[in-house]
């Protein structure tokens, strides 16, 4: 496979801007985009607040067939990685001795991955930031809400921010096929979708932003689920949103963010950039992103409005998390 190098420029801070930004006045009380304007300070929660009891109840009803979509990656040694990440397992305990009068025998497994960076992952708060210039002439690495990496960092996890603190979610999903709006099999390697692209599909499939609604998951369809085992296909180099898409999603108050691909168009139209939309959503907004979906079944269904559900596993101090996303028409 053919990847960007991208090792350089994670560092502590993952996807931290490149240039150090400085405004005079940020403290950690106070900056650019903490603390929440909703939630407030000290939340870790973030969009998944939107997702109330009357969500849930709202979105249950969708369920008209009881047909179950599956919108992930089966996790395997094959699956695309981006340099630098790995995924192994082992099985460590195969048919050992057999134990009781029973003759009782177990197998298990280890597994040494990125947790929630490989395959269909889920990027949460501890992910992205920015390193910054604080008012007091000091340079921090910042994350959501404000919390700073003196104030998260640690060898074994995050001590602020960990995926354990995102809620369930369970809520109102929407698939938005860019790819057959532009009459494609597949988008164009680093193709920005627009919102005109946005508006366009919607309107194709019976529907308008005005049909969008706090907490929603908001599913784009490149169509690249066909190539998830193509040798060629580099992640880094994948269509996607930008920002004028990215800031839209934040006017609807969506929940999560969600791609055959990674939801942020790769490498960004502007080369200064690197990974904007994650810092957008995720950073500063508390928006959840869900990269390399399966999405064509539901697309082939023209499944455009379901229950849509994916809980994070409570794994302690984490950045992201693996897990299994179905939708439910």
């Amino acid at each position: 496979m053919l990847f960007l190098d991208v090792r350089a420029l994670l560092g502590a801070a993952l996807f931290s801007s490149i240039v150090i930004h400085s405004a005079a006045a940020q403290t950690r009380e106070q900056g650019p985009w903490w603390p929440h304007p909703i939630w407030g300070a000290g939340d870790q929660a973030g969009a998944s607040n939107w997702i109330t009891p009357d969500k849930i109840i709202e979105s249950i009803k969708l369920v008209k067939t009881g047909k179950v979509y599956e919108l992930g990656h089966i996790y395997e040694a094959s699956m695309p990685l981006i340099e630098g990440r790995s995924y192994t397992m082992k099985l460590v305990r195969t048919s050992g001795p057999a134990v009781g009068t029973n003759n009782a025998i177990f197998n298990s497994e280890l597994l040494v991955t990125e947790i929630g960076q490989v395959g269909t992952q889920f990027d949460s708060f501890g992910h992205p930031g920015m390193r910054l210039e604080m008012a007091d002439g000091t340079t921090k690495d910042v994350y959501y809400n404000g919390f700073t990496g003196d104030e998260i960092y640690s060898e074994t996890g995050l001590l602020q921010l960990g995926v354990e603190n995102v809620k369930p979610i369970v809520t109102r999903g929407l698939l938005v096929d860019i790819a057959a709006y532009k009459g494609l099999d597949q988008l164009a390697e680093a193709y920005e979708v627009k919102l005109a692209d946005v508006r366009g599909a919607l309107k194709l499939q019976g529907q308008s932003e005005d049909d969008l609604k706090a907490g929603d998951a908001l599913l784009f369809r490149f169509g690249w689920e066909s190539r998830w085992k193509d040798e060629s296909m580099d992640l880094l180099n994948a269509p996607g949103i930008g920002l004028e898409v990215a800031r839209w999603i934040v006017e609807r108050k969506i929940s999560l963010v969600g791609g055959d691909v990674g939801p942020e168009v790769f490498p960004n139209p502007d080369p200064d950039l690197f990974a904007p939309v994650h810092q957008e959503l995720v950073m500063k907004n508390g928006i959840f992103l869900l990269e390399s979906m399966a999405l064509d079944e539901l697309a082939r269904d023209r499944v455009y409005e379901f229950l849509f559900i994916f809980t994070p596993l409570r794994i302690k101090g984490a950045t992201g998390s693996p897990g299994r996303p179905i939708a439910i028409s």
